[in-house]
């Protein structure tokens, strides 16, 4: 295939479910709408309200406004599909896809590490913790959480433009760099290095993200006020943290098994990781943040304080 600009590329997943299409949709469009009004809902009331200008809530914010950037790598065309007879992707729409997806999830993860680490200076070093958590320092960190992730995920697509395919077939929902990788006429280096990097950088994010949960844990059980701290703002951490953690081994579950699974369980770990986080994020933190919860009760009237 010469002209790989030209290349169309078909997606597989919904066949079969031509009967079921119009409620699949229906469903789809409603997780989507929710989505995104839980995620807007806690970015503005975290914009508008300067009580709430401070790291925790800040980070908050990128992590709704990056759930939105990855879901709109997804569930336009997902949608898109749901109402077409032929479910196919242009080549530099494949390439933009997998680019969104996998730059969405890694940043994700930079953000958590982000919050993990506020958490840990404000709980474990308190008496240091505004001269380290500066308006400036925190400016730079979120500023790498978004462009180290975007840089490191740019290298994928880079790399893929520059082989020779001999398919046009994914066997998925959605385009990712290595279906696509696989569809190359000859192995190529790149393929092994920059996802082996790249995987290790971010387990080492997961690493980092669990020795300062372990000296949080260990710092809030001394006292009572620290266990009601650890309750009140780091437990929403952890949650989010175990959901997304649990999306990514769905995801890795479907790429090492997907070709042994039944259909619609093929494209539940397909879709998991790009639906729950965006959706259990803003409520988790809207439940379990008091300021965010007594804000958001105070909209819809039923908090008059």
């Amino acid at each position: 295939m010469e002209n790989a600009s030209a290349l169309v590329f078909t997606l597989s997943g919904l066949n079969g479910t031509e009967k079921y299409r119009i409620p699949l949709f229906v469903v789809t469009f409603l997780c989507y709408g929710f989505i995104w009004v839980a995620n807007v809902t806690v970015i503005l009331i975290i914009i508008m309200d300067k009580n709430l200008h401070e790291p925790m809530y800040i980070c908050l914010c990128n992590l709704c406004i990056n759930g939105l950037f990855g879901t709109a790598g997804f569930f336009p065309k997902f949608l898109s599909d749901l109402l077409s007879s032929a479910h196919v992707i242009s080549y530099a729409g494949c390439l933009a896809q997998g680019f969104v997806l996998h730059a969405s999830l890694t940043a994700d993860l930079s953000l958590l590490l982000l919050m993990a680490f506020d958490r840990y200076v404000a709980i474990c070093r308190p008496l240091v913790y505004h001269s380290i958590m500066t308006r400036q320092r925190l400016s730079v960190m979120i500023f790498f959480a978004w462009f180290v992730p975007l840089q490191l995920n740019a290298l994928g697509p880079i790399a893929t433009s520059t082989i020779k395919l001999c398919g046009s077939h994914i066997p998925k929902l959605y385009c990712i760099n290595y279906l696509v990788n696989r569809l190359a006429c000859a192995p190529f280096i790149a393929d092994i290095i920059i996802p082996s990097f790249n995987y290790t950088f971010y387990l080492g994010h997961f690493v980092a993200v669990f020795l300062s949960y372990i000296n949080i844990i260990k710092t809030c059980i001394k006292s009572a006020e620290g266990r009601d701290k650890f309750m009140k703002t780091c437990l929403p951490h952890i949650i989010c943290l175990t959901v997304f953690s649990s999306a990514i081994i769905f995801d890795l579950m479907y790429v090492r098994f997907g070709s042994t699974l039944a259909d619609g369980v093929k494209n539940f770990l397909a879709i998991e990781c790009l639906l729950i986080p965006p959706l259990f994020n803003p409520l988790i933190y809207g439940l379990k943040l008091t300021k965010i919860r007594n804000r958001v009760l105070q909209i819809v009237g039923l908090n008059q304080k």
